[in-house]
């Protein structure tokens, strides 16, 4: 069985006709929440992140540089291997629910 999944079930975004070029191919970044004009010629190009977008920038950054707790890890794999590892279905509740929240931007 051969399975496709092209786009990841995203809407497809139109593409800028070449010779124009894209915000990532002239190098043109701005902060979150700010506007960049992508033209040199006209000024009229802008780009503005949405509220999701700034707060998806924010997690990315803040968890770029995280570490990895070794011995944690290496105490969850023998617990799933020896079986005894404990699942706390409220717990996991709690967290998706947060998560929710920060996503929506509700507090």
């Amino acid at each position: 069985m051969n399975t496709t999944i092209s786009n990841n079930g995203l809407p497809k975004l139109p593409q800028a006709p070449s010779g124009q070029g894209s915000a990532s191919t002239q190098g043109a970044t701005s902060a979150p929440g700010t506007e960049a004009t992508t033209g040199s010629n006209s000024g009229d190009d802008r780009v503005q992140l949405t509220d999701s977008a700034r707060a998806l920038q924010e997690a990315a950054r803040t968890h770029s540089g995280a570490t990895v707790d070794t011995k944690k890890v290496e105490q969850v794999r023998q617990a799933l291997a020896n079986g005894t590892y404990k699942i706390d279905p409220s717990r996991i509740a709690d967290r998706m629910m947060s998560l929710d929240s920060q996503i929506s931007g509700k507090s």
